[in-house]
């Protein structure tokens, strides 16, 4: 059975980055570079004459910048945005925009590095094409900064978990693409007394840090980004620093998170796997196990062998999805005990963690 190729505009003011992601590309028979552009006319043009499947974009560019065109493109003919960022800091808070507007996906610029770096660089940018061609493109609301939600419970809890520290709940959540405004969406959900939550999400260095700064100003719980040895705490999420795995670990009472190098996992590093199976060996039933929209199977193991140790288990349904593979990878395994729409999802966590 031939697959129909994925065609992909790059749209970016340097010529070497054009060279550089269409020969990378290229190297996969699965995809197709239909063409380049140095900047959002030029784009238009070319969109005018052949609609891709998937844009690259830059966003800071002469003319018009990125995220201009991106609301032009979303507005008027929405098409599944890839954003190709520069690791400067200005330019993380840009492409989290630019995932407010619609952008289904961020990736680093690839830089000219080792033979490593460039290997893997291909196998991250040809995985992001692929998820981008299937997601399902929304024109996304910008949302707006919330006041902390408190609750009676904020008040009233704390005594009582005293007393059973080890049996305290661990909230283990993995998303990909689309994940990032689903996860959004789980977080706003939760009261300042939640249990204490580790996420992988997979993005590159330094945007984890800027994302969980972002989430940290829009949530009643605090969100950072997690640093070797953080304590998993009540009314805090920890996320996987972009580029590092993370594991759940425990001494005596305490719930605490390792940040390690190491290879690609299911072609992700942060890997949902890794912090899946981690939580299976060291929390056991104590653990609630989250797979959100994404492409691919990363975490499906891992939540099996978190369901056989003993944890509860939710899977993000179809119609919510931007893409539906990860949950689906994870129900067909039979690791999933409950399947729901995403608004449901904090309501259940905070169900089951009773």
């Amino acid at each position: 059975m031939s697959t129909k190729t994925i065609r992909v505009l790059i749209v970016d003011d340097s010529a070497v980055v054009r060279q550089t992601l269409s020969e990378v590309l290229s190297s996969d028979p699965e995809i197709e570079v239909m063409g380049t552009a140095a900047d959002p006319f030029v784009a238009a043009e070319r969109i005018g004459e052949e609609v891709p499947d998937v844009i690259t974009l830059d966003i800071e560019m002469p003319r018009m910048d990125g995220l201009t065109f991106l609301q032009k493109i979303m507005s008027q003919h929405p098409i599944p945005v890839v954003i190709c960022s520069s690791l400067a800091e200005e330019g993380t808070q840009s492409a989290l925009k630019a995932l407010e507007y619609g952008a289904v996906e961020i990736i680093a610029k690839p830089r000219l590095g080792s033979k490593q770096f460039l290997e893997e660089s291909q196998i991250v940018l040809c995985q992001v094409v692929k998820a981008a061609a299937a997601a399902r493109v929304r024109k996304i609301q910008p949302s707006r900064t919330v006041q902390p939600k408190l609750t009676a419970d904020a008040i009233l809890s704390p005594g009582t978990h005293a007393m059973a520290e080890t049996t305290e709940k661990v909230v283990a959540i993995g998303a990909s693409t689309g994940g990032t405004e689903a996860l959004k969406v789980v977080l706003e959900g939760l009261p300042a007394d939640s249990p204490g939550i580790v996420i992988v999400q997979h993005m590159p260095e330094l945007f984890t840090r800027a994302f969980a700064n972002r989430l940290d100003s829009l949530c009643s719980i605090s969100v950072k980004e997690a640093e070797a040895n953080d304590t998993v705490l009540r009314g805090r999420a920890l996320i996987a620093p972009g580029n590092h795995h993370m594991l759940l670990k425990r001494s005596g009472a305490r719930y605490y998170v390792e940040i390690k190098e190491g290879p690609l996992v299911c072609r992700h590093r942060p890997s949902v796997d890794v912090l899946f199976r981690s939580a299976a060996r060291y929390a056991g039933q104590n653990a609630l196990g989250v797979i959100l929209t994404g492409m691919g199977d990363d975490g499906a193991r891992g939540m099996l062998e978190m369901k056989q140790a003993g944890a509860m288990t939710i899977a993000q349904d179809e119609a919510t999805c931007v893409v539906f593979g990860m949950p689906n990878e994870a129900i067909k395994r039979s690791a999933v005990d409950k399947i729901l729409p995403l608004e449901s999802v904090a309501g259940s966590i905070l169900a089951l963690a009773r």
